[in-house]
């Protein structure tokens, strides 16, 4: 008997595993290629801000982070650096600055979906029609899936209303 509950736990934790290394390595494996280095050089060239991502935020960690460059115009959002590969990746606007998962949380009703992420070492992303980037402040990346925050970089200061 105790043979089969010793093969059954290293079975169910042989299984937990494979399924762990599976979601962590299936969006690398089918991710498309990145944009050239050409196109991400054009676009930060063109964009009206720019902002730097980094790991030093309280959200992101070992498994969670970005690094590199986002570059934002009127219509496109491109990035170049890298991000901890993951699945179901969205990039949103925020009209405040947000560095966890907690803060997202609190402001993710207001903020404005831009697109998913397909790529972990650059992407471009249309801005949608009708969204001003104007009106907010920070560009957050966002895991869907699993709600964890990833990364992200205030790329304006929000204007004071106070005269």
């Amino acid at each position: 008997m105790k043979k089969i509950i010793l093969l059954a736990i290293t079975h169910l934790g042989a299984i937990a595993i494979g399924f762990a290394a599976g979601v962590f390595f299936l969006p690398i494996l089918t991710a498309p290629p990145a944009p050239e280095a050409a196109e991400l050089e054009e676009r930060a060239a063109a964009a009206q801000y720019s902002a730097k991502l980094t790991r030093e935020l309280r959200g992101s960690d070992a498994l969670h982070w970005g690094e590199g460059t986002i570059s934002i115009s009127a219509t496109s959002i491109s990035h170049q650096g890298e991000l901890a590969p993951g699945p179901d990746y969205f990039v949103y606007l925020t009209k405040e600055f947000v560095e966890d998962e907690g803060e997202f949380a609190g402001t993710k009703s207001e903020a404005v979906r831009v697109g998913a992420v397909k790529s972990f070492d650059g992407f471009i992303l249309d801005i949608p029609e009708g969204v001003n980037i104007e009106d907010y402040t920070t560009v957050v990346i966002w895991c869907e899936s699993f709600g964890e925050f990833i990364t992200a970089a205030q790329y304006r200061e929000l204007a004071s209303s106070t005269s």
